[in-house]
């Protein structure tokens, strides 16, 4: 790594992707790349004078990419397809090809490595920590999976603060399952928040997939530690040192995060840990709404408080002050009458997690969830859960499936998910349709829900609140 000068990335504008060019470019290394359509993220990397280009040819490749072959680091996202022109005529002629995964591990290799995986929470989870550390005036940096709203960004590399550990860095990120890529890191201290099935089109089973998070269990340093949501009873390393945490997780719970009430529209629980640093706290504002999010916050918290030994009133402070990453239970709009959501749910458990959350906050309100299926595989292998989920609003709106890197798989459409939901308000509509229902009807309480491009039709919806 000393050695390179130049880096290209192959998918720079994904939310992993544009993390670790943000910090190659921050630490004077020239960052360009490839992607395959413009966004608000590649707009942003530009402004940040990185050059991108969005046509895939041997002649769009940078000419000093050719003059510095030995200098230059190809990073690329497992997403790119097997007949990507760039990434075959690079791999051809011999360039140093890297997957983001093992770019992180490269990069947090040395330092204090905090991970956070799980099929839902990381994204919050891994923000909440950075954010206290932030607060708290730890000197760290962060690749996060998600655009953190306190800070507008998904990389965060604090320099004028103290150093926690005399002869170490702090590294905080993602352990992202796709991929196995969380097998290419070598934690100091994980999270584990949660273990639902998915990607089976990569694991082909639910107990592969189940297996791949004991084998991340096993990268661990041997002087590392744990902390597990309570309910995942896995045959973690006997000699690993490991913690559980939940939410009213009763005595047997290491670290116990116990809700309050719901006061003003804001979450209040408590926390009680029994770690190195045993606390004891309540009445703590968690300042994004939502049970599932009390449970983020007690994983951050049972690291922060009881491994890292940050004050308590500096931490609780920071959580209070924490808004959480984009399209995270991230309100659009937000007033008396009408209540607009926007979050990045895309399985069954966090739609669940969301959908009880928001009736538990405004039980008075008609609930209109709109959902756009992310892959054809994920729609097919939890199409019940799906179903069930989605029966839950007053009025369900579905979208088409989002194909992302799939093509369609027979019989697997949004049509047929539709016959499985239990309600009698439901229907399938297309983006230009949901924009006129939006402004005839006016939703009281709307939630937007996916991880494919429904993010687009937030803008529009927001516009047409704000015209009211």
């Amino acid at each position: 790594m000393l050695q390179i000068k130049y880096a290209y990335f192959l998918g720079i504008g994904g939310i992993g992707m544009s993390a670790i060019a943000r910090y190659f470019n921050a630490t004077g290394i020239t960052v360009c790349g490839y992607d395959k359509t413009p966004s608000d993220l590649t707009d942003e990397l530009t402004a940040e004078g990185i050059d991108i280009t969005f046509t895939d040819s041997e002649d769009t490749i940078p000419e000093f990419i050719f003059n510095h072959k030995n200098e230059t680091l190809i990073v690329y996202t497992p997403a790119i397809p097997a007949n990507h022109v760039q990434f075959n005529f690079l791999k051809n002629n011999e360039y140093q090809l890297h997957k983001r995964s093992e770019v992180l591990g490269i990069i947090s290799n040395d330092a204090y490595c905090i991970a956070v995986a799980g099929t839902h929470g990381k994204t919050t989870t891994s923000t909440l920590i950075a954010h206290i550390l932030h607060e708290c005036n730890i000197n760290f940096t962060a690749f996060l999976g998600g655009i953190s709203a306190n800070y507008n960004t998904n990389y965060l590399h604090k320099t004028d603060g103290r150093n926690l550990f005399p002869d170490k860095n702090i590294v905080v990120l993602e352990a992202d399952e796709f991929d196995r890529s969380f097998h290419r890191l070598k934690p100091d201290a994980a999270i584990i928040t949660a273990i639902d099935p998915d990607h089976l089109d990569i694991y082909g089973s639910a107990e592969e997939f189940n297996q791949a998070f004991v084998e991340f269990s096993k990268k661990i340093k041997s002087d590392g530690l744990l902390i597990a949501q309570k309910d995942l009873h896995k045959t973690w390393p006997e000699n690993l040192k490991q913690y559980s945490y939940g939410l009213n997780g009763g005595t047997n719970t290491d670290f116990n995060g116990r809700f309050e009430c719901v006061l003003n529209g804001n979450f209040r629980f408590g926390f009680e840990g029994k770690g190195m640093y045993p606390s004891k706290l309540e009445h703590i504002h968690c300042g994004l709404p939502g049970f599932h999010n009390i449970e983020n916050a007690t994983a951050a918290l049972a690291l922060t408080l009881n491994v890292l030994n940050l004050p308590e009133n500096e931490v609780t402070k920071a959580l209070a002050s924490f808004r959480g990453a984009k399209r995270r239970f991230e309100y659009v709009v937000k007033t008396e009458n009408k209540i607009v959501i926007d979050d990045y749910a895309h399985h069954p458990q966090e739609l669940n997690a969301i959908i009880g959350s928001v009736k538990e906050l405004y039980p008075n309100k008609k609930l209109t969830a709109i959902f756009q299926p992310h892959l054809f595989t994920r729609t097919r292998d939890f199409a019940d859960g799906f179903a069930e989920s989605l029966s839950k609003p007053d009025e369900t709106i579905l979208m088409d499936i989002y194909p992302a890197r799939e093509l369609p798989i027979e019989g697997i459409t949004s049509e047929w998910l539709l016959s499985k939901i239990n309600s009698k308000n439901k229907i399938l509509m297309m983006p230009h349709e949901i924009i006129e229902y939006v402004q005839a009807n006016r939703p009281e309480l709307l939630l937007i829900l996916g991880a494919g491009d429904i993010d687009r039709l937030v803008p529009k919806i927001k516009e047409v609140y704000h015209g009211i």
